[in-house]
């Protein structure tokens, strides 16, 4: 190859790949998006305290004090959630902690849970005063429905089943009892303070 052809060529290829590159968005422009996605959720933010019921498979129910942290990450751009259930004797009997994220490239809000041994990923569908989002169960669905209104943080899951009428097997109502600096306080420094 002559070195004329072989300096064409390369500058084809440069032409090409920086045209390609061009094309995809910057990171400032994808974590601003994230942010802007997650923005109606930022009400959540802060320590919840509050009562919540269950029903469990035998049928019994089930009272419980129940507790929320939830703190931004990422200047915003990413939610960890964590939940917590006493019982009458101060008893952890449920805990579950979750990260919420927005995808700018399939336009989506998930949640990535894990509780009670159990992991998984639900799309998180805003609301005019909340979210909403479901598990799959087999011929049900798990739908757990929220409310973030005034300081009031109320939510229910029910199990859908076709044909069926909803059954309700969960509720929380809880208020807003303070801020929280969580889970962004206390990262490691580039330095240790003198």
């Amino acid at each position: 190859m002559l070195k004329s052809e072989f300096m064409l060529c390369s500058a084809v290829v440069c032409f090409w790949a920086s045209n390609l590159f061009s094309q995809f968005p910057s990171a400032e422009k994808l974590i601003a998006e994230q942010q802007n996605a997650l923005a109606p959720l930022k009400k959540m933010d802060g320590k919840w305290r509050g009562t919540a019921w269950t029903i469990r498979p035998d049928g019994k129910k089930i009272e419980m004090v129940q507790t929320e942290r939830v703190g931004s990450m990422l200047e915003g751009a990413a939610k960890a959630v964590e939940g917590r259930a006493y019982d009458e004797d101060g008893k952890i009997v449920f805990n579950a902690f979750a990260m919420i994220t927005y995808d700018p490239m399939s336009k989506k809000i998930t949640m990535r849970s894990t509780a009670q041994g159990r992991v998984g990923e639900f799309e998180i569908k805003l609301t005019k005063t909340g979210f909403t989002w479901e598990i799959p169960a087999g011929p049900a669905t798990i739908r757990y429905v929220a409310e973030i209104t005034e300081g009031k943080w109320t939510e229910y899951g029910e199990r859908l089943i076709p044909d069926q009428k909803p059954f309700r097997f969960m509720e929380m109502n809880l208020r807003r009892i303070g801020d929280t600096d969580w889970p962004s306080a206390g990262a490691v420094q580039p330095e240790e303070k003198k």
